[in-house]
C-alpha cells in the first residue's frame, strides 16, 4: 500500500500541466484550474447568484465529468447507484463550498496558489490537513452515511447529462446565460481547449482514484502515501511551470484572487477538510464519482453549487483583498464558518454507531 502507484502521479502531473497551460491559455492567475471557483461562475451563469464578477459557464467542469464518465465506460466501472443519506450530502456540499469561497479556493485551487508562492495556501492548508484530522477521529469511531444502492434506469447519467446539455447551450445561445465582463469570470481559456485539457484530466482522476482530501486522509488512518503522491505531484509541476514562466512570487501580499486573513483562511479550510471527509472526497473526487454514475456525489456537487449562491448571496464568499485594505472574511461569512464547523459536528455525531453515541 505504501508503494509509489504511478497511475496517481500520471494523474497529478496531467492536472498540474493542465492548470499552469490553462492559466497562460487566458484563465485567472494560480487559478487554472479551481473547482469550487468553476462551480461558483456556473452559478453565476445560471442566475443564481448576482455577482457580476464570477459568471461564466466554464467547459472545464463538464470536461472532468464527462472524462470520467467516458473511462468508466470504457473500464466497465461505471455504476449507477445512489441512496446514502443524500440530503446530508447536499449539506454537506453547501458547506465545503461555503468554506471553499471564504479562503477563495478549493483543496485543488490551494495546491495551485502553493505552487504560485501564495503562502496564504499554507495557513489554508494547515486548517485543510486539521480538518480531515477530526473528520478521521470520528471515521475511528465508526462513523459512516448510510450505505448506497444500485439503481436502475438514468440515475447515474443525470449529472453527465447535465454538464453535456449545459455546455452544449451555453455555446450555442449564450444569450440564456450571464456572462462577467470584467474580473475572474471574465477571464478564461478557449472553451474547446477548456473542455479538451479537462476531459483528459477527468479521466486520468477517473482511473486514478485521484482526491486532494483521500491522500491527507489516508496518510492518517494507514500511513499510505498512495493518493499523498498524486497532490504533491500536482503542485510539483505548477511549481516548476510557474519558475519557468517567471510567474512565481512568493509570499502573504499581492497574490492573485486572495487574501491573508489568515485566522479565517485556516477556518475555511479546516471546514473544507472536515466535510470533505465525511462526504468521502474533496471537490474534484465528487465530480469525478458522480461521472462514474454515483448520484450521491451528484447530490454533493448539486450541493456545492447552491453553496455557492448561498455565498454571494448573502455576502459569506471573502474579498480578495489584503485585511488592511478591507478584505477577508467578513461578519456574516465568520458566522457561517461557525455554523458550518456546527454542522460539521451534528453530522459526525448522529451518524456514528449507537453504541459510540451512547
Amino acid at each position: 500500500m505504501k508503494k509509489v502507484n504511478w497511475t496517481v502521479v500520471l494523474a497529478g502531473i496531467a492536472v498540474g500541466i493542465a492548470a499552469v497551460a490553462l492559466t497562460a491559455l487566458g484563465n485567472p492567475a494560480n487559478m487554472g484550474f479551481c473547482i469550487a471557483c468553476f462551480l461558483r461562475d456556473i452559478a453565476g451563469g445560471m442566475k443564481f447568484h448576482s455577482a457580476g464578477v464570477v459568471q461564466y459557464i466554464r467547459p472545464e467542469i463538464a470536461g472532468l465529468v464527462l472524462g470520467a464518465f467516458a473511462m468508466s465506460l470504457i473500464t466497465k466501472e461505471f455504476r449507477a447507484k445512489s441512496g446514502a443519506s443524500p440530503v446530508t450530502r447536499f449539506v454537506l456540499g453547501v458547506v465545503i463550498m461555503i468554506g471553499a469561497l471564504a479562503f477563495l479556493g478549493c483543496p485543488l485551487r490551494m495546491i495551485i496558489r502553493l505552487g504560485g508562492g501564495d503562502l496564504n495556501a499554507l495557513v489554508g492548508l494547515a486548517g485543510f490537513a486539521a480538518g480531515i484530522g477530526v473528520g478521521v477521529v470520528f471515521i475511528k469511531k465508526g462513523f459512516a452515511l448510510k450505505r448506497n444502492y444500485s439503481m436502475g434506469g438514468v440515475e447515474g447519467y443525470i449529472l453527465p447529462a447535465f454538464m453535456a446539455v449545459l455546455l452544449l447551450l451555453a455555446v450555442l445561445v449564450p444569450a440564456l446565460f450571464a456572462s462577467s465582463e470584467s474580473g475572474p469570470g471574465s477571464m478564461h481559456a478557449p472553451i474547446i481547449a477548456s473542455f479538451a485539457i479537462a476531459l483528459v484530466c477527468g479521466a486520468l482522476a477517473q482511473r486514478a482514484r485521484l482526491c486532494t482530501a483521500g491522500g491527507i486522509r489516508d496518510t492518517i488512518l494507514f500511513g499510505d502515501l498512495k493518493l499523498l503522491w498524486g497532490f504533491l505531484a500536482i503542485f510539483a509541476v505548477v511549481l516548476a511551470g510557474n519558475l519557468f514562466l517567471g510567474k512565481f512570487k512568493l509570499g502573504f501580499t499581492g497574490q492573485p484572487v486572495a487574501h491573508n486573513d489568515h485566522i479565517w483562511n485556516f477556518v475555511g479550510m479546516f471546514v473544507v477538510g472536515w466535510a470533505s471527509a465525511l462526504a468521502g472526497g474533496c471537490p474534484l473526487r465528487q465530480l469525478i464519482l458522480a461521472g462514474e454514475g454515483n448520484g450521491d456525489s451528484a447530490i454533493t456537487v448539486f450541493g456545492m453549487i447552491a453553496g455557492a449562491a448561498i455565498s454571494h448571496n448573502f455576502g459569506l464568499a471573502g474579498t480578495a483583498k489584503l485585511v488592511a485594505d478591507g478584505g477577508g472574511v467578513g461578519l456574516n461569512g465568520r458566522i457561517a464558518l461557525i455554523a458550518c464547523i456546527a454542522v460539521c459536528l451534528i453530522i459526525s455525531l448522529v451518524n456514528l454507531p449507537k453504541a459510540q453515541k451512547n
